[in-house]
């Protein structure tokens, strides 16, 4: 058994932004035991989903995957890939399968065992489970998934903990392409499958899952390496201007989490809150006390769904008179009568974010006082066709230029426009699923497959 395990997380998002090659590069040098990465995320909102399609650019994830497929084969050790594609959908994994096939090819490398799993989901399945009685929690405060809601979805993925790593892993896998996935399984995966304690393997998931966001000062798309011992992780950050502090790491192990010491995964939860951290060296913080605690009962798997909303359309408002931006909120109450007076008994939705006052956290914002001098309104408007979406979000902008306040006295409106027109923003879609199915097999909702890269063409028989 290994004394030790040490895994490479060269970007927090693979193919969000390109990998930095330069801590790459060093990273490669020290032979780590295992490349991975996380490509994926909900963060980037329902639509990448609901369209089944990639948000970052095709060259910057063959990019990232060239670096990993073509060091990770050089040192002989295995590359896994969660949430492929950004969204984990079939064709996400497909894509990235294609692309390891075709740098294979291109380098002419030698023969290599390809594993690849899907995680979107059935329908129908879905419908199935439902009428036999198994409930879909909700998460979040969210209510129990409904028939309705379920219909309505357009498309719906699980997130896969590490089950189907695991497997891949014991089938002897070099390279393992996955569909969506639990940030952590990617990471937590090999460090199980190697023999060490699940609590160190999950702590590592936490902790590399984004990388050089462990590391101060602040800098993305840089490697780190995590070390699991059977003892504690220790995480050192690659890129020479950064370091893995107490204070850095401490704060990424709480970072996007609504409790910050529990992490939730399929078959169970990492407890954080007796972790105990250490600078152990310059650029290396060791971590202990983490406390893995097992589910009772089925396991419970994530499942994620994405519902159309129509076409959506942009318009962008800039203010500057100082009258109109101390009344912003009464001239959006203007534009809506106005645009609800034209678009009777017709559905669409439409919203302002107002940069400068609320514009980022809305609601939650806690300076309530405006304190700039301009603000840009953007204005958000979605409807059944393109045709009404654009009529809806430019008579939104245009009536912010019209709104008469009752002290306005000129005639030159309250308004400018970055652009007269409004700019088309594609499809839009809202998240309609965000609960958890149980399982009796925590591979029932993945398929997993698995083929021979490289391999030499048989010979003719005459």
């Amino acid at each position: 058994m290994k004394s030790e395990l040490r895994i490479v997380s060269p970007n927090g998002h693979l193919g969000f932004a390109p990998t930095k090659e330069e801590s790459f590069r060093l990273a490669a040098a020290t032979r780590p035991d295992y490349y991975c990465c996380d490509s994926g995320s909900d963060d980037i909102g329902p639509a990448a989903l609901g369209s089944d399609r990639s948000v970052s650019m095709y060259e910057w994830q063959k990019h990232d995957l060239e670096l990993m497929l073509l060091a990770a084969r050089e040192q002989n050790v295995p590359m896994l890939i969660g949430s492929s594609g950004d969204c984990g959908t079939n064709s996400r994994v497909d894509m990235f399968v294609r692309i390891i096939k075709d740098l294979a090819a291109e380098h002419e490398l030698p023969p290599f065992k390809l594993a690849y799993f899907y995680s979107e989901l059935d329908k129908a399945d879905l419908k199935s489970r439902m009428d036999n009685g198994d409930v879909f929690e909700g998460l979040d405060s969210r209510e129990n998934l409904t028939a309705e809601e379920l219909a309505n979805t357009t498309r719906a993925v699980a997130v896969a903990g590490v089950h189907p790593f695991l497997e891949a892993l014991a089938a002897g896998a070099d390279v393992i392409i996955g569909g969506r996935s639990s940030d952590v399984a990617v990471f937590a995966a090999p460090a199980i499958h190697e023999g060490f304690p699940p609590e160190h393997a999950y702590y590592a998931g936490k902790v590399l899952e984004c990388a050089s966001f462990c590391a101060e000062p602040y800098g993305a798309k840089e490697s780190v390496i995590g070390t699991i011992t059977h003892d504690d992780v220790k995480v050192t950050a690659m890129a020479p201007h950064q370091r893995c502090t107490v204070a850095s790491v401490a704060g990424h192990a709480m970072y996007e989490r609504s409790n910050p010491y529990f992490e939730y995964f399929a078959g169970g939860l990492l407890d954080m809150s007796n972790c105990v951290y250490e600078q152990y060296d310059e650029r290396t913080t060791r971590i202990t006390g983490q406390r893995y605690v097992p589910i009772e009962g089925d396991v419970k798997v994530k499942i994620e769904g994405s519902r159309r909303l129509g076409e959506k359309y942009l318009g962008i408002a800039g203010i500057r008179d100082p009258y109109t931006i101390a009344n912003i909120d009464t001239v959006l109450d203007l534009v809506r009568a106005e645009v609800a007076a034209q678009f009777k008994d017709i559905s669409y939705h439409l919203n302002f974010r107002v940069f400068g006052k609320d514009g980022v956290m809305g609601e939650l914002e806690p300076v309530t006082e405006i304190r700039s001098h301009e603000l840009c309104v953007v204005v958000e408007g979605v409807a059944e066709t393109s045709e009404l979406a654009e009529s809806v979000t430019l008579m939104g902008t245009r009536q912010i230029f019209y709104a008469r306040l009752p002290e306005v006295k000129g005639t030159a409106g309250t308004a400018s426009f970055v652009v007269d027109d409004v700019l088309p923003a594609g499809t839009a879609y809202i998240w309609s699923m965000n609960h958890t199915v149980p399982v009796k097999d925590p591979m029932e909702l993945f398929e997993l497959n698995l083929c021979e890269v490289g391999a030499p063409a048989p010979a003719l028989h005459r």
